[in-house]
């Protein structure tokens, strides 16, 4: 079973403040499971999250020389 992490957890693994998990939770962005009234996220979808939204870097190539001035 995934370990759930508290808001508080989850923003610093995001190196974020606590508005931004909150924030994903609100907008349903990320999966989150209630106990009570006690919010928590599994260790699974905090990676998911990551892993959807990481931008891999464009890799560009020289440009081909140009005619003779």
């Amino acid at each position: 079973m995934d370990r759930l992490l508290t808001v508080q957890e989850v923003a610093e693994r995001l190196g974020t403040g606590v508005r931004f998990p909150r924030r994903l939770i609100e907008e349903r962005r990320i999966t989150f499971v209630k106990v009570g009234r006690h919010v928590r996220i599994p260790e699974s979808a905090v990676r998911a999250f990551v892993a959807a939204n990481t931008v891999e870097p464009v890799i560009l190539r020289p440009r081909a020389l140009r005619g003779a001035a």
